[in-house]
């Protein structure tokens, strides 16, 4: 079963399976996929009978506002990049993280007498 986890397309599955690479060896990457895959059974089961059980109206309604719902935080992810200082929604320190000290060293000198 976890095998067959690593051939979806999903962001988390790849990270599942990158944390099953790095587990130390290969049993203990099995069970980590195994385990990651038993986890998701009853999210995946719920999901299936949830979307037997609700209506028409409101899987339309959620087909229309899942796309809206991305954008609007896609825009709040890239006002928040921004940085430009609003309140709640610009993080708290996004001030200039970076600094630079001037250390002198003694420059190298070649040896022009050389040949």
């Amino acid at each position: 079963m976890g095998f067959l986890n690593g051939l979806l397309p999903c962001g988390l599955v790849y990270m599942a399976v990158i944390g099953a690479v790095g587990s130390g060896n290969a049993m203990e990457g099995a069970a980590y996929m195994m385990f990651f895959g038993l986890g998701t059974v009853p999210l995946m089961t719920a999901a299936v009978y949830l979307g037997n059980v609700i209506s028409v109206k409101v899987k339309t309604f959620m087909r229309k506002a899942v796309p809206v719902f991305v954008i609007l935080i896609g825009l709040l992810f890239i006002v928040r990049g921004l940085g430009l200082g609003i309140p709640y929604l610009s993080p708290k320190n996004m001030k200039n993280q970076q600094s630079a000290q001037q250390s002198c060293h003694t420059p190298i000198v070649l040896n022009t007498n050389q040949k």
